[in-house]
C-alpha cells in the first residue's frame, strides 16, 4: 500500500472506530468525572473521603434505584417523541392504593380489616394494575384525541395525586405485612432496577417493539407509511410507562413500611432529567436504557455529594434545574451537528 492510501484510509479507520464508539461512554466518563470532583472536595474541605464509604454509597444506589425504575418507562415515552409529568403522582396513588391490601390484622387502623393478612402477590399486582390504568389514559387520549403529551400527564399528574389524598382522606397507610416488607429490604429495589432496565434493554434494542419505537420517534409519517399501527404502539409504550411507575410506588412503600399521598413528588422531574442526562434525545428517535442507568447513577451520585458536602437541599435543586437544561442544550447541539453530517 502506497503512502497516499495509508493516509487515505487512516482517517476513515479513525472516523469508523468513533462511530462504532458507544455513545454511553462519554456519559459515563462523566459519571467518573463527578465522582472524582466529590472525591477531591470530600478531602479538601470534610476531611473524608466520598468514594471509600460503603454505607454512603449502599444509600445512594437505594435510593436511585426508584428513579431508575420510572425513568425507564418514561426514556420509552420520549424516545416515541412524548413526555410523561404523571409517574410521581402515579408513585403516589399506587403506594396508597396497594399498600391498603397489604396490612396486617395485628394493626388496628387497617383501610379493609376483612382483607388483610392477603399474599405479597394481590397488593404487586392491584399496584401494577393500577399504573398500567393510569398509563392506559395517558397513552390513549394521546393517540386518540390527539391531545399534547404534555397536556395529558399534567392531567394524571393532578388527578393520580388527588386520588392518592382522596383513598384515606390524606391518612397514611402503614401496618404492612413482612411479605410485602421484603421487596424493599436489602438490595432488591436495586435488583428491580436493573432486572427491569434489562428487560426493557434487549426490547428496545432486539424486538418489533424496540423498532417500532424508535421509528414513531424518529419520523411519525414514515412509520405510518411503513405500516405501523402508531396508535396502539403509543398506548403500550404509556401502559409500560404507568405500569413501571406502579412498580416503583410498589417498591417505594414497601421500603418506607408506609405510604403517605405525598410519596412521589418530584419523581418524573428526576426520572426526566437521568433520562436526558443518560442522552436521550428530547425531539425523539434517540435514546438507551443503558444511557438511563448511568443518567441515573449520576443523579444519584450529584445529590449524595450534595448531602456529603453539607450543601443545602434549596441549592441540590436549583443545580438540577441547571442540569436539565444543560443536558437538553448539549441534545440540541447535538442533533444540529448530526442534521449536518
Amino acid at each position: 500500500m502506497s503512502t497516499k492510501a495509508a493516509e487515505g484510509t487512516a482517517p476513515l479507520a479513525t472516523r469508523q472506530r468513533r462511530r462504532r464508539m458507544p455513545p454511553e461512554l462519554s456519559i459515563f466518563l462523566v459519571l467518573v468525572g463527578i465522582a472524582l470532583i466529590y472525591e477531591a472536595l470530600g478531602w479538601m474541605f470534610i476531611g473524608q473521603s466520598f468514594l471509600m464509604n460503603s454505607q454512603r454509597l449502599t444509600i445512594m444506589i437505594l435510593q436511585v434505584s426508584v428513579i431508575g425504575i420510572i425513568a425507564v418507562g418514561v426514556t420509552q415515552v420520549i424516545i416515541t417523541g412524548g413526555i410523561d409529568l404523571s409517574s410521581g403522582s402515579v408513585v403516589g396513588m399506587t403506594a396508597m392504593i396497594a399498600t391498603s391490601f397489604a396490612q396486617s390484622s395485628t394493626w388496628g387502623r387497617a383501610v379493609f380489616p376483612s382483607l388483610t393478612d392477603l399474599p405479597a402477590l394481590v397488593p404487586i399486582v392491584i399496584g401494577l394494575l393500577i399504573g398500567a390504568a393510569a398509563g392506559l389514559a395517558n397513552g390513549a387520549l394521546i393517540a386518540y384525541t390527539k391531545i399534547p403529551p404534555f397536556i395529558a400527564t399534567l392531567g394524571m399528574f393532578v388527578s393520580a395525586r388527588g386520588v392518592a389524598k382522596w383513598y384515606t382522606k390524606g391518612q397514611p397507610v402503614s401496618g404492612i405485612t413482612e411479605q410485602f416488607h421484603f421487596i424493599g429490604t436489602k438490595a432488591w429495589p436495586v435488583v428491580v432496577f436493573l432486572v427491569v432496565a434489562l428487560i426493557f434493554h434487549i426490547a428496545l434494542r432486539y424486538t418489533r417493539y424496540g423498532k417500532f419505537t424508535y421509528a414513531i420517534g424518529a419520523n411519525p409519517q414514515a412509520a405510518r407509511v411503513s405500516g405501523i399501527h402508531i396508535e396502539a404502539h403509543l398506548v403500550k409504550v404509556y401502559v409500560i410507562a404507568g405500569l413501571l411507575a406502579g412498580l416503583a410506588g410498589i417498591v417505594t412503600a414497601a421500603r418506607a413500611e408506609t405510604a403517605q399521598a405525598s410519596m412521589g413528588v418530584g419523581y418524573e422531574l428526576d426520572a426526566i432529567a437521568a433520562t436526558v442526562i443518560g442522552g436521550t434525545s428530547l425531539t425523539g428517535g434517540v435514546g438507551r436504557i443503558t444511557g438511563t442507568v448511568i443518567g441515573t447513577i449520576i443523579l444519584g451520585v450529584m445529590t449524595s455529594g450534595f448531602t456529603f458536602l453539607r450543601i443545602d437541599a434549596y441549592y441540590q435543586e436549583i443545580v438540577k434545574g441547571f442540569i436539565i437544561v444543560a443536558a437538553v442544550v448539549i441534545d440540541v447541539y447535538r442533533q444540529k451537528k448530526r442534521r449536518k453530517h
